[in-house]
């Protein structure tokens, strides 16, 4: 494979369309190409923004009626006349009766409990759907924004990284893609440059080498962006040199 080949490849990297070999041999030629580690990087912000756009969720009210639905669903009683018993099969009937409703209560309350757990996860899943939903959308009204600026740099070891800013949103987001990952309890944490001084704006997913993040609070008028490894949890104060530093794009 000749170098001119890898140039024209930045593309197909972004989309993640290369084979393991080709890819393979793209990243050993991304860390020493700045040109093909940019464009890639803006490659990869554009892909992003493509794909927020025509994203689509689940309508809100999708949950609320399914579950209307089912309260709607009866059992049908089973029907017929009761045959003729004796007195000794009534009697049998009905200690059989009672054994067979304490063991339904036992089993209700067993249920029952299954039921709330069943609940409460189902309610913790949706509120995080919410928030995922919610982060999505901001996300998407930035990088969609008519006054978005991007600027792409490589971050080193095959990593690249933009960050997308729009003044009118007085937001920013980060988009990463082939980042190594943190040591054992330790975490990436991004930070505004204000004029030198670092005030935090998020954690990233330890767990994910490609991500977009939307940088926590207001751009505020700080300059650029910085990437720390600090202890899980975060900092309060960057405590390690920036692994990354982007100026905002003006």
């Amino acid at each position: 494979m000749i170098t001119a080949d890898l140039h024209r490849m930045t593309g197909a990297y972004a989309l993640h369309a290369l084979p393991d070999d080709e890819r393979e041999a793209f990243e050993r030629h991304l860390a020493d190409c700045e040109p093909c580690a940019q464009e890639t990087a803006e490659l990869t912000a554009t892909a992003v923004r493509l794909g927020l756009a025509v994203s689509a969720a689940p309508r809100r009210e999708m949950r609320q009626e399914v579950l209307q639905r089912i309260t709607g669903v009866r059992q049908d009683a089973p029907g017929g006349p009761a045959p003729a018993r004796s007195g000794r099969t009534v009697l049998r009937a009905r200690l059989l009766s009672r054994w067979a409703l304490a063991a339904c209560l036992a089993g209700a309350a067993a249920l029952g409990g299954t039921a709330v757990w069943q609940h409460q996860r189902a309610e913790d899943a949706s509120n995080q759907a919410r928030r995922a939903e919610q982060r999505t959308d901001e996300i998407a009204a930035v990088l969609a924004a008519p006054d978005a600026r991007a600027r792409a740099a490589s971050l080193g070891g095959g990593a690249t990284g933009s960050v997308v800013v729009s003044r009118s949103q007085d937001r920013a987001v980060f988009v990463v893609s082939k980042m190594a990952h943190p040591a054992d309890g330790k975490v990436y944490q991004l930070w505004f440059n204000d004029g030198g001084a670092m005030r935090s704006a998020g954690l990233m997913d330890p767990g994910r080498s490609d991500q977009t993040v939307l940088l926590r609070g207001a751009v505020d008028g700080a300059s650029g962006v910085g990437v720390t490894v600090e202890p899980a949890g975060g900092s309060k104060q960057p405590t390690t040199t920036p692994v990354a530093l982007l100026n905002f794009p003006t």
